[in-house]
């Protein structure tokens, strides 16, 4: 026998929220329908991530050229690679938390997420505005990872708004 409460429809001794009835359905309906987590935040954040890297190893590329072509200073070119590493840092545990506490529908890491995305926000406005020398590709690429952050901070808060209506214990 499935049971239905709500939403959720669950098989054997499993339970979800809402209000219990029964109803009889076969085998192949005995599946937990009753997901939370966002598919497009889970999406976004995996295109994130491989966007990331590829603006990451851009990056290292980028700073190559500028330092071999262009008159950049010693010490803002060292602080900008440096920067950059800190930047790969937050970048794969911001991922990471939000990733986690996306597919196990918990507030908390997708919190901490949302948390480091302004670290995140800061470092890419730095690379689009405020280095010795921007590169008219380095703007394309820092434009996209914003849009990327804006996106994902909706989706966030949406899905932070979804967790939270639901009683954990």
């Amino acid at each position: 026998m499935t049971q239905i409460y709500g939403p959720c429809i669950m098989g054997g001794s499993e339970q979800c929220k809402g209000f219990p009835f029964h109803l009889h359905l076969p085998t192949v309906f005995l599946t937990k329908i009753c997901q939370m987590s966002s598919t497009p935040l889970e999406i976004l954040l995996f295109l994130n991530g491989w966007y990331y890297a590829t603006y990451f190893l851009l990056e290292i590329l980028i700073f190559v050229y500028k330092g071999l072509i262009l008159p950049y200073p010693t010490a803002n070119l060292t602080l900008d690679i440096v920067m950059l590493f800190l930047y790969l840092g937050i970048e794969v545990i911001r991922i990471f938390y939000g990733s986690k506490g996306n597919l196990l529908q918990r507030k908390m890491p997708l919190a901490i997420s949302l948390g480091l995305m302004i670290p995140a926000a800061v470092m890419a406005v730095y690379y689009l505005l405020l280095q010795t020398y921007v590169l008219r590709l380095e703007a394309i690429v820092n434009i996209i990872l914003l849009v990327f952050y804006a996106l994902e901070l909706l989706l966030s808060i949406v899905a932070l708004i979804s967790f939270s209506r639901v009683e954990t214990y």
